[in-house]
């Protein structure tokens, strides 16, 4: 059962790589202006959080079972790890960072990653069957 459910976790977090990737590539100003919003208020940032350890289990529970056993591993692990210490940092820390991320990132440079965020969903999607 749990097998079965991190798989579908799994394949949920490639599409929503490749919607990711999408939005990048045809909105970068609203992929932009969500990323300004990372850490705003507690329910976003602890949301954010919470939802981000969600793909992680996924990866860890289903990596014995992936293509990539250990890349699934380690890149879930570090990810349960990152959202775990995140609950600590200052939520004003996050959300300037954030804030100094989307100033940095134009959205030119969100159109030029947009592939990027597409080939991880589908490498995903593909490490899965």
């Amino acid at each position: 059962m749990v097998e079965i459910l991190s798989k579908w976790i799994v394949l949920l977090f490639g599409l929503f790589f490749i919607a990711t990737g999408l939005l990048m590539l045809f909105a970068p100003q609203k992929a932009r202006e969500i990323l300004k919003k990372a850490g705003s208020t507690n329910l976003i940032n602890y949301t954010e959080i919470t939802v981000r350890m969600i793909p992680a289990m996924g990866l860890i529970g289903y990596a014995d079972y992936s293509r990539f056993p250990q890349v699934f591993s380690v890149v879930g692990w570090f990810i349960l790890g990152t959202s775990v210490v995140l609950y600590f940092v200052p939520r004003k820390w996050h959300h300037s960072y954030s804030l100094k991320s989307a100033e940095i990132l134009k959205p030119i440079y969100f159109q030029i990653i947009s592939p990027f965020s597409m080939v991880i969903g589908l490498l995903i999607i593909y490490a899965v069957f």
